[in-house]
């Protein structure tokens, strides 16, 4: 009969000790089955699943790992694991598989107790859990405006009522303020090469046209067109034309003194310079214009830009638009364009935007992220993030803050 033991080993922690562990074992020639380890501020918690060779009993074994983990000064637990369990283990690989990222400025008891409660609630099991991002000062060190953290739990197991699942997360990130990114674990999600963008309101913290209009003295009128955009009276292409008619006389010199004033999104020069140094593509994909774009492409070091042409005659604007309007039927075309220019898996793309004409390219890319977003687009995408800027896309792609490139 087989004899199968878990052992468990909790401790102080310094270079050294899984060697020593590990030594004992391999005077025994013992398979090791499942091996797992963490370190939490110093300390040390290591699990490995043995098997005892048919040639040897338990009993030295154990006894010479006792020893080594008494002089180590680390306290050592066995459990026995029968046969049954085990195969019924082994079984359940290939089982689906989630990543739960859980985001916010802080992580505190309550979002993890909410959070876990949920994750149970639907007959997940959590395998892993990871802190992604960097160590946190003690609170009263802090500046609540520039913190961010993320913890990340891997799931095993299928929900049975996805679709509940995610609204109860949503209540969990009304009610508390934070963002619960959940997506399916598999090969796609570590091996992303395209990241497309909204560029008002996502990239940049304002919307041009409402800037332009104000120079141009059509502002109030240009908002009453957004309000019934926003309502459903008129759909996208429509009020872009209303708005753009508004703005017929308008000097172009002004545009370059608008690009000037215009505020980069938290997070975003972080969030290019760490793309771009791992080789991936971006784009802007904007229902705006194609000054603006231009004048981010240059500060950012993007590839694609693809917006609206503004139609200007003698120094002026004529209050038209020329050529195809980037709505958000174009702006999905256009995602499936450029990852078939790249050669890119559509799989491998992530896209990124703020408004429900963002939500036909966000449902076509492997990773559609809601940033910020009005809450029929935070309610339709898939996943969402509202509490941090725009660096915390990395959280979702699966890097560290450690694994940051610096400026």
């Amino acid at each position: 009969m087989r004899e199968l033991l878990l052992i468990t080993i909790s401790g102080p922690d310094k270079p050294g000790l899984t060697s020593k562990i590990t030594e004992v074992l391999a005077r025994y020639d013992v398979p090791v089955l499942d091996i797992g380890q963490s370190v939490i501020h110093n300390h040390l918690s290591l699990g490995m699943l043995i098997e005892v060779p048919k040639a040897s009993t338990s009993a030295p074994i154990l006894k010479d790992l006792l020893f080594t983990a008494h002089t180590l000064k680390l306290e050592i637990d066995f459990t026995p694991i029968n046969t049954r369990e085990y195969h019924k283990w082994v079984g359940e690989q290939g089982k689906p598989r989630y990543l739960l990222s859980l985001l916010g400025r802080k992580i505190s008891s309550e979002h993890l107790e909410r959070v876990t409660t949920l994750v149970s609630k639907h007959g997940l099991n959590i395998d892993t859990i990871n802190r992604l991002s960097g160590r946190l000062p003690l609170e009263d060190e802090l500046d609540p405006g520039k913190t961010k953290a993320c913890i990340e739990f891997s799931l095993r197991g299928a929900p049975a009522d996805k679709e509940r699942l995610r609204a109860e997360m949503l209540d969990i990130t009304d009610n508390l303020g934070i963002d619960i990114a959940f997506q399916e674990d598999n090969i796609f999600r570590r091996t992303r090469r395209l990241v497309v963008f909204d560029m008002d309101s996502t990239l940049i913290t304002s919307e041009v046209i409402d800037e332009l209009a104000k120079e141009a003295g059509s502002g109030e009128l240009v908002a009453a067109i957004t309000e019934e955009a926003m309502r459903g009276e008129i759909d996208f292409t429509e009020s872009l034309k209303k708005r753009v008619a508004t703005l017929e006389g308008f000097e172009e010199s002004t545009l370059q003194k608008v690009a000037e004033r215009l505020q980069l999104t938290e997070g975003a020069e972080h969030l290019f310079h760490n793309l771009h140094r791992l080789g991936f593509k971006t784009a802007i994909l904007s229902g705006g214009f194609t000054y603006f774009g231009h004048y981010l492409q240059k500060k950012l070091n993007i590839d694609y830009v693809f917006a609206n042409e503004l139609e200007i005659v003698d120094g002026k604007m004529t209050g038209n638009v020329l050529g195809q309007v980037v709505d958000g039927k174009r702006k999905a075309a256009l995602l499936e364009q450029i990852a078939a220019t790249e050669n890119i898996r559509l799989e491998q793309t992530v896209a990124v935007g703020d408004g429900a004409n963002d939500l036909p390219m966000l449902g076509k890319a492997g990773l559609g992220i809601a940033f910020r977003a009005k809450p029929i687009v935070r309610e339709t995408a898939r996943q969402a993030i509202s509490t941090l800027g725009l660096d915390a896309i990395l959280y979702l792609m699966g890097f560290r803050d450690r694994d940051a490139l610096e400026v």
